[in-house]
This record gives C-alpha cells, sequence and structure tokens, in this order.
C-alpha cells in the first residue's frame, strides 16, 4: 500500500513519523541550522539557508500536503502569515471576494491592508449564489471563503463557490482550520488554495503559533514559495517539530472533540437561557445538509447565544472547567467572546450584520468529560437564572 491509499487514521502517522536515514531515530530530527555547507562553487545541495529550506519544515510541509491531498505545503510563522502570504499571489489592480462571516484578523487584513496595495475586496454571503455571481467583477481574481465560519458556524458550498468562480476564471481559497483535513477536504471539492492556523487544532495544545497553506497545483504552489522565501515568514524549526507531534493525534483528538461538541449542542438547545445554538452538526441547522454533503462532521466549535453582554460576564465568572481566552483547537475546552476577542476590529454594526450578537459565545470543545462540562454550565446557568428578575 502507498502512503495515498492510507485512511487519514493512518496518513497521520505515517506522514509525521520520518525515521532518521544516519541514526534510525524514529522522529524527525530538529534540524537547528540557519546555513548548510556546499560541496563546491559549482554544486549546490537541496539545502543552502532555512528560510529558503529545511529537512524538519519539509517533513512538516509534505505531510499536511499529503492530508489535504495537495501538491505542495507551506509552514508560516503564524495562521495570518499563511493568509497574508495567500492574498499576495494577488496583484495591484485585482479584485477579491470575501465571504461576509470571516475571521477578524483577516477582516482586518482586508480592510485595512490589502487597499495600500491596490487590491480591492468586497464581502459577500458566499453561500447566496445570486450574490455571489453579481459581485464578480472583471478583475476579481480569487473567492476567499471560511466554511463553517468564526464565529456564527455558517456553512458554504464548497462545490457551488468553485464552479461560479471558475466560470468567471477566480480561484477559490479555503480556510480549513475549524474542520481540518480528518473532516473536510476543500482541494478535493474543487477548492485552489487550502489554509489553516496550524495553532489550532492541529498543534492542539495551545502551545506554538503556526500557519499552514496547502496547494493544488504546481503553478500556485511555485508562487506561494516564491512569498514565502521572499518575505521569510516561514515556521521556526523547533516549532515545526511541535507541529507534527501535535498531529500525529490529531485524528483521535477532533472525533472525541467533536463527538462532545454535538453532545453539549443538543443540551444547550434544551437550556432556557441560551436563546440560539449555532452548530452544523444539528439536524435543524440552517446549512446541515450542506455541511454533510461536504463533510464528515460538524467539528469541535460551536456558539451559543445566552441574550445579553450581562448574561455573558456572569456566566465567564461562575464556569469552573473552560478558560475563557482567545483562541480555539486545543485539548482544554476554551470560551471566547467574540465582540471583544476575534472580532473586536468590526464596529458593532459590522457585527451584528453578521449575526455576531452582544451575547454570543464561542465554545472549542476541548476532551474533558463531556457529563463534567454539562454539570459545569448547568450550575453556572442556574447561577445566573436565580439572579434574573422576575415579572
Amino acid at each position: 500500500m502507498s502512503h495515498s491509499e492510507f485512511s487519514d487514521a493512518t496518513k497521520v502517522i505515517k506522514t509525521t513519523t520520518k525515521p532518521d536515514p544516519a541514526t534510525g531515530a524514529l522522529n524527525t530530527p530538529i534540524q537547528l541550522s540557519s546555513t548548510f555547507v556546499q560541496p563546491d562553487l559549482d554544486h549546490f545541495g537541496k539545502y543552502d539557508y532555512t528560510r529558503s529550506g529545511n529537512p524538519t519544515r519539509d517533513v512538516l510541509e509534505d505531510s499536511i500536503a499529503a492530508l489535504e491531498h495537495g501538491t505542495r505545503g507551506f509552514a508560516f510563522a503564524t495562521g495570518m502569515a499563511a493568509i497574508s502570504t495567500a492574498f499576495l499571489t494577488l496583484h495591484q489592480g485585482d479584485h477579491v471576494i470575501v465571504t461576509k462571516d470571516v475571521y477578524g484578523g483577516t477582516f482586518r487584513l482586508v480592510t485595512q491592508i490589502l487597499p495600500n496595495y491596490g487590491i480591492d475586496y468586497t464581502f459577500v454571503d458566499c453561500g447566496d449564489k445570486t450574490a455571489l455571481e453579481a459581485a464578480f467583477k472583471p478583475n476579481t481574481k480569487v473567492v476567499y471563503i471560511e466554511t463553517p465560519s468564526n464565529p456564527t458556524l455558517k456553512v458554504t458550498a464548497i462545490r457551488q463557490v468553485v464552479t461560479v468562480a471558475h466560470a468567471h476564471d477566480a480561484l477559490v481559497f479555503a480556510d480549513n482550520t475549524f474542520m481540518t483535513p480528518i473532516f473536510q477536504k476543500p482541494l478535493d471539492l474543487g477548492a485552489d488554495l487550502v489554509l489553516h492556523s496550524g495553532t489550532k487544532f492541529l498543534a492542539g495544545h495551545s502551545d506554538i503559533l503556526a500557519g499552514l497553506i496547502v496547494t493544488k497545483t504546481k503553478k500556485l504552489g511555485d508562487a506561494v514559495y516564491f512569498i514565502q522565501n521572499a518575505m521569510g515568514a516561514t515556521l521556526g524549526i523547533s516549532d515545526c517539530w511541535l507541529l507534527l507531534r501535535g498531529i500525529k493525534t490529531l485524528g483521535v483528538r477532533v472525533k472525541a472533540e467533536a463527538d462532545s461538541a454535538l453532545t453539549l449542542a443538543k443540551w444547550f438547545q434544551e437550556q432556557p437561557l441560551v436563546t440560539k445554538v449555532n452548530y452544523p452538526g444539528l439536524v435543524g441547522f440552517d446549512g446541515h445538509d450542506v455541511q454533510f454533503s461536504q463533510a464528515t462532521s460538524g467539528g469541535a466549535v460551536l456558539s451559543f447565544d445566552v441574550g445579553s453582554e450581562d448574561n455573558v460576564r456572569r456566566l465567564v465568572q461562575d464556569l469552573k472547567i473552560p478558560v475563557f481566552s482567545v483562541s480555539l483547537g486545543a485539548v482544554e475546552t476554551i470560551l471566547s467572546y467574540p465582540p471583544k476577542m476575534s472580532h473586536a476590529e468590526m464596529s458593532a454594526e459590522e457585527r451584528h450584520a453578521c449575526g455576531i450578537s452582544d451575547g454570543l459565545l464561542r465554545l472549542s470543545v476541548g476532551v474533558e468529560d463531556v457529563d463534567d462540562l454539562k454539570a459545569d454550565f448547568a450550575q453556572a446557568f442556574a447561577k445566573i437564572e436565580r439572579e434574573q428578575p422576575t415579572h
């Protein structure tokens, strides 16, 4: 059997475990060298300077490319470095369409930095085919999607976006951070480039920052590599090794976390304090059918509304298990408040237009016992309900 025939559960192990041919060491050696000796003036080896290539980083980049079914992978210092590099494949005078529901850091990049380089943008609901079609201009080069979206978990039909974009000679870039290649493979659905904040589920332990890109074609891969090498925002070698270690347990982690997320989402629906639950794994959720036509799970992230910022403040104070923090995708359950964290760059009007209400919380479910999590939320909800004024 070749590696391409393995299931993802096996592939995460086989692509990240590359024994050292010199010593037989099971784990990939950490090549902490900025430069490499060359044989002579007329012959140069594969490696010359670590910004341009490093054996440890190569294993990581090959691994994510294999998991996403792409031709080439790239590792960056942060998720935003990866996203910035993807957008920098555009040129002055180009136009990009960006999904309306997008991570706050991407929103900031698109609205405050790209215009400085003469790159225009339009935000649109990419799940609305008519609106998407209307957003195209003669100079549109890329449609950028994030599905499910952060933090409302809005699902975008990747195949539909691909069909529309390619008909207009535009590429599709997809942020696959929430799903990981275990649950969703955008390149298989026609996308041209996939992005990850490797900080999140791929690393899985809240201990490094990392970004990853996988391209479908060699041509696009060459363009990404040129920018990566020219600008130098590569992932440090020790962090490459830590990310490789994280990916080894990716399959078992995200499946356990997703199972707990579904259990919690169903339970939240039954709680009087919760006015809305956003989770594509719920049968009644708008986008559920599309989600399971292109992914195998609802994932490990959900969001829910407790009605007001005041209730959010009380809940955060009373919970014992979830950590209240930015970020997501770790073994510990993380509770975040998007209006003041991931989407703080947006105005209240912009947030509300995207469904990010003042009472919305995002929950990244970890590997703790799900019954303990339910009990913790139950006691916190009960305290708030007891303090609510009666009418």
